[in-house]
């Protein structure tokens, strides 16, 4: 995607009203290929650098809310400026990075943009934001609220011994170790650590009658 009418088409889509013109603005300042994925469980961006072609490629989740969309966008951005500034002999997530990064988002971090509930755990995480928004779990719960509705709950709030199903498996949660739970599976007993903003679903207890 590279022309002005499907880029502005998908910040339609995708961002915040208040947003689009700056997010336009900057890809016509960094011009880059933007490419819309299906959901993918491992990341929700990505950049990439075209060595033989000299072209910059990000890639964002289409399942992302507005916002989440808008800061990983910002966050695809900052890693085009850093190499543009610093090259590849810097650390992905490195300084350089935070810099460009507290830089591009600035502006945006009014609450013209961002709602009274997720400006306030951004702003925090901007100070020094880390590789992934989902790591600071008052961003991640306060963004997940705005998230298409399916039934599911973060983690968080599932109480000790309740059962819920995570990515087709039955679990029992059983602890909080800081920002994760130690839950079982039922079916095989083995113990894992969940993160305590994913998204879950509860599972009723069967009751028997009389």
């Amino acid at each position: 995607m590279s022309s002005n009418s499907k880029i502005t088409t998908v910040l339609n889509r995708h961002v915040p009203n208040a947003a689009q013109p700056y997010c336009l603005e900057l890809w016509l300042k960094y011009p880059f290929s933007l490419q819309i994925t299906p959901k993918r469980l491992s990341k929700l961006g990505d950049y990439r650098y075209h060595k033989g072609k000299g072209t910059h490629i990000i890639t964002l989740n289409a399942t992302l809310n507005r916002y989440a969309f808008l800061i990983t966008y910002i966050h695809e951005i900052a890693h085009l400026l850093a190499f543009q500034q610093h090259g590849f002999k810097i650390a992905p997530h490195g300084k350089e990075w935070k810099a460009s990064f507290r830089q591009l988002m600035q502006p945006l971090l009014t609450n013209d943009v961002f709602p009274e509930d997720v400006l306030p755990p951004l702003q925090n995480y901007m100070r020094n934001p880390k590789a992934a928004s989902g790591s600071d779990q008052k961003l991640s719960l306060a963004l997940q609220q705005y998230d298409q509705q399916d039934g599911s709950v973060p983690l968080s709030l599932v109480q000790p011994e309740q059962k819920f199903q995570f990515r087709e498996m039955t679990f029992v949660k059983e602890s909080v170790r800081r920002t994760r739970a130690l839950c079982r599976d039922v079916k095989s007993g083995k113990r894992y650590l969940v993160s305590e903003i994913a998204r879950v679903r509860l599972l009723r207890e069967e009751t028997g009658g009389v």
